[in-house]
């Protein structure tokens, strides 16, 4: 079967080393097999990942893109997810070769703004950290970091950040120990818009959070990225659901835990897609029958009428697409 991810050219990787950075949270260095060069990469880019389950993941490249020999990514192990991150965790070891794709960038740093204000919630500080390597190591350019999670415990790359702290910026580490009384209050830093430009990545109430708080601001100014979050974990009341295809006039059943891309991979059938976490657009469809529940942060409600994400959103009975 040819890429069912994407066109994008693929590779095989090995894992040189793996380790536990904070609970719950796994480390893997990628190189060649070679030691060679990798296919580069920009500051906020991920790299679509075959997992042993045989099913593709995403997970942001969080080293320096100056580097051209490795990638480094973090997993963080998502109990009641769609298992990709277990069966990442526990099935890849060090010297095992990993199908991995060349990677791509759908929160590309702005190089062009005076300075940057970074929101990161649990897992999501991985883009933002290979952003922050790279403005350390080159442009010196001024940002504000703010990096909430529950606990330091939990707390992926803590003490490499707290050293990154110095004359060109301030960096904020909270956390709220699981409890909502004690969230951290953005407001007093988006309430006056700036020439600053904003990237958040993190679960769902945070960047629902910090939409509504940047509505005055810029839409150039204002990034977000959102691999990992809630959008793609399974809810209580999923249920199977039919999707057929119009073109080839054939129909497969969506299980819980699955989506109707996965599913339609697993029948040999291809389709476009990048984020898998409803936000980029690319995976967009054609609805032409039935009820979707749409969990995208793409579409808008006019769109929805008459499309869905085929990466995230779910059908109820049954529902025709333009495949």
């Amino acid at each position: 079967m040819e890429d069912a991810v994407n066109n994008r050219e693929r590779h095989s990787l090995r894992v040189t080393r793996t380790e536990p950075i904070a609970d719950g949270i796994q480390l893997f260095e990628l190189r060649a097999h070679d030691g060679g060069q990798l296919p580069e990469f920009t500051p906020g880019a991920h790299i679509n990942v075959r997992v042993p389950s045989g099913n593709f993941r995403n997970y942001s490249i969080c080293n320096d893109a100056r580097e051209r020999d490795r990638y480094v990514i973090a997993v963080k192990r998502e109990v009641g997810g769609r298992g990709g991150s277990i069966s990442f965790i526990d099935g890849v070891h060090t010297g095992d070769v990993i199908d991995v794709g060349a990677p791509d960038n759908l929160f590309q740093l702005d190089l062009s703004a005076p300075r940057y204000i970074f929101i990161a919630g649990g897992i999501g500080i991985t883009p933002i950290l290979a952003m922050i390597r790279f403005l350390k190591g080159s442009s010196g350019k001024p940002f504000e970091l703010y990096y909430l999670t529950r606990c330091a415990e939990m707390t992926a790359f803590l003490d490499e950040i707290r050293e990154m702290d110095g004359p060109n910026s301030a960096i904020t580490i909270h956390h709220d120990n699981g409890d909502p009384a004690n969230a951290f209050n953005l407001w007093p830093v988006l309430e006056e818009p700036s020439k600053a430009h904003i990237y958040c990545c993190g679960p769902r109430p945070l960047m629902d959070a910090v939409r509504d708080m940047t509505g005055h601001w810029p839409l150039h100014a204002v990034h977000f990225e959102d691999f990992g979050s809630d959008l793609v974990r399974p809810s209580a009341d999923d249920t199977p659901f039919t999707v057929r295809l119009a073109k080839s006039d054939t129909s497969f059943e969506v299980p819980v835990g699955l989506t109707i891309l996965e599913v339609m991979r697993s029948h040999g059938v291809d389709a476009p897609s990048s984020c898998e976490s409803g936000t980029c657009g690319t995976c967009i469809t054609k609805l032409l029958k039935g009820e979707v529940d749409h969990r995208d942060l793409f579409l808008s409600e006019d769109e929805r009428a008459s499309n869905l994400m085929i990466c995230i959103s779910r059908g109820r009975g049954t529902i025709e697409i333009d495949r």
